[in-house]
């Protein structure tokens, strides 16, 4: 190879860049001892930027385009480099390449609850997860704050610094709003809205831009949540004496099923939903002082019947079966009616 052939590859006539994967932000152009060729091409794509670095001062900021280096396209660079001879000789500089394209469905969300004053439930601890999307906007801020001098910044170094920064501020909106948690859980929209707000400004100041804000769920720690369903049912509860008259009523018949077949089981369990029906009745009365009628399965004191001699007619004392309720002779041992065995 000859000088001149040597001499002829260490100047640079076209730079570009192309991303070969997904998440990197920056990216410095290969220079090591290369010079930029007077006149070479600088390929800048959609959804790129381009930036001249020169002796730890960024000058140029190229977006989209095709651009043929000279004095003209380099004003900032040629000023600061002094050049007497109107860049008619090679220059060198760092060139990097920021990827501008929005870094779609990144995630947030609480590590743990967050806790926060309402006006309803008072200090509750919330949760919270959605998604966002943002880009960088300004490759100055961006460089200088974040990615420096390094060949190749990647969006997984600052995904943990922009989580934080969402909760931080989510914490601060929740604080400001004083709007209770079952209108915010009501309305997502406009809570993401604020929280974005909020954002906006850190974001700026590391050179990037938010694109969009996304609150998929907001709610209760598990435990408080179950508390939460509790004064949800009561509300729609209402009355809850005529509730517990419901309840009565519904289970009568679920009792007289389940006490047996034929004649004695229902028999026996309509008693016993006739006595859960004046049980809770009388619990419901208490506070009022009216009396509480004996249950439909306890025996009935027996009232003899006068008869001659001062005495009581064999076979006219009467009592309820233990069974079924049905009204028998006091010496009968089993029901007329349904032939249970009375003790």
């Amino acid at each position: 190879m000859s000088l001149k052939d040597f001499l002829k590859k260490q100047f640079i006539d076209v730079i570009h860049w192309t991303e070969p994967e997904d998440g990197i932000l920056a990216w410095r152009y290969p220079m090591q001892d290369m010079e930029i060729q007077n006149g070479a091409k600088l390929t800048v794509r959609e959804s790129q930027m381009a930036a001249f670095v020169n002796e730890g001062r960024m000058a140029d900021v190229f977006g989209p385009g095709l651009y043929t280096l000279n004095t003209q396209t380099l004003p900032l660079l040629t000023n600061l480099m002094n050049w007497d001879k109107m860049f008619q000789s090679p220059f060198k500089s760092d060139v990097y390449f920021f990827s501008t394209r929005l870094q779609v469905n990144q995630k947030w969300g609480t590590a743990t609850p967050i806790t926060v004053r309402d006006k309803d439930f008072g200090a509750v601890r919330l949760r919270a997860y959605g998604i966002y999307a943002w880009r960088v906007a300004d490759p100055r801020a961006f460089q200088t704050n974040v990615s420096g001098t390094r060949e190749l910044y990647q969006v997984a170094e600052i995904e943990g610094q922009l989580r934080n920064t969402i909760i931080g501020r989510m914490s601060d909106t929740f604080a400001e709003s004083q709007i209770p948690f079952l209108d915010m859980a009501a309305n997502q929209v406009e809570l993401a809205q604020k929280i974005a707000a909020h954002l906006n400004p850190e974001f700026t100041r590391l050179g990037l831009a938010l694109d969009s804000f996304v609150v998929e769920n907001l709610s209760l720690p598990e435990e408080l949540q179950k508390r939460l369903d509790e004064r949800i049912g009561m509300n729609m509860v209402g009355d809850m004496g005529r509730y517990t008259q419901f309840q009565v009523a519904q289970s009568m018949p679920i009792a007289a099923a389940n006490e047996g077949g034929g004649a004695a089981g229902i028999g026996a369990g309509l008693g016993a939903g006739l006595a859960m029906a004046q049980t809770m009745m009388g619990a419901l009365r208490i506070s009022g002082g009216e009396p509480q009628p004996p249950s439909a399965g306890t025996p009935a004191p027996v009232t003899p019947s006068p008869a001659a001699g001062g005495g009581t007619a064999p076979g006219k004392e009467t009592k309820f079966c233990i069974e079924c309720g049905a009204s028998m002779p006091s010496r009968a041992k089993f029901c007329p009616n349904c032939g249970g065995a009375q003790g």
